[in-house]
């Protein structure tokens, strides 16, 4: 699949994005319109609703707590995942065991993940850092529904900086399934339906995606100023590269006016102006 195209508007880039900024156009620009995306809170529901401005009007966003195809209104607000803005003009408003059964049943396209660990299989942690679980170097959040996501819909974006110690040869804890052990049929034996799985790893410096028949990771772009070596030396696992690695393109001046002045003018998510 191509990457989508950011729509028409003023060339070239604002100075100065965020890391977040960047994480978040280059996700936006793989949503394409009329499919299904499963939405997590933060930088995932940024992306969707800059998708929907720019060049995915149709693009249906599902929501864990129920909500399916709203069209949230901005500026976005902290801490307000299930709240009234996230939920305007909701197409259906449902409850949780629908949403993930609809995502079972196949009818969602897209999920959109956070992560804080992700190994070379796609495998991403999001519970805890260490050898022992009762006694973790450091406790997260956790998976919440990304399991079920990353268990059911079709193609799972995975947004991320681009840091060392988050790109590992094995996670800490399977949170959420990528690959698993990278044999053939590893989803399957799990009981996870075939075909789905990670397809892409947006990062602040790249975008990845996996090899068909390994299903490692495999670096397909890296932002326009980088090299393939530099985005590499920043990684802890040595994932493959791609016979002609794309120079990716920063946020366009109307990505980021939409991000700055529309979506999120606080910099709640997208961070400050001027500050990487």
């Amino acid at each position: 699949m191509s990457q989508a195209s950011p729509g028409p508007g003023p060339r070239g880039s604002a100075p100065d994005p965020t890391e977040t900024e960047v994480m978040i156009a280059l996700c936006a620009r793989l949503l394409e319109d009329q499919r299904t995306a499963f939405i997590g809170f933060g930088m995932p529901q940024v992306a969707a609703i800059l998708a929907q401005r720019l060049h995915a009007p149709h693009l249906v966003q599902v929501f864990e707590f129920g909500a399916i195809g709203p069209i949230p209104l901005t500026p976005f607000v902290r801490n307000t995942m299930g709240g009234p803005a996230n939920c305007y003009r909701s197409l259906a408003w449902t409850n949780m065991n629908t949403i993930f059964a609809q995502a079972q049943l196949g009818l969602i396209d897209y999920g959109v993940l956070g992560a804080t660990q992700i190994d070379l299989y796609g495998n991403i942690n999001s519970t805890m850092l260490g050898e022992d679980y009762r006694r973790p170097a450091k406790r997260f959040p956790g998976a919440g529904g990304a399991t079920e996501v990353a268990s059911y819909c079709w193609r799972t974006i995975v947004i991320m900086l681009h840091e060392r110690r988050r790109f590992v040869p094995r996670v800490d804890f399977v949170s959420s399934p990528g690959y698993l052990d990278g044999t053939p049929g590893a989803r399957e034996r799990a009981g996870l339906p075939a075909g789905t799985g990670p397809w892409r790893i947006v990062t602040s410096k790249a975008l990845f995606g996996f090899d068909e028949e390994s299903k490692k990771i495999t670096l397909l772009g890296v932002l326009r100023g980088l090299s393939p070596e530099q985005v590499l030396a920043e990684m802890e696992c040595k994932p493959l590269v791609a016979e002609r690695v794309e120079e990716l393109e920063p946020p366009t001046a109307r990505e980021l006016a939409i991000l700055r002045e529309e979506i999120d003018p606080a910099g709640t998510i997208i961070g400050r102006r001027g500050k990487a």
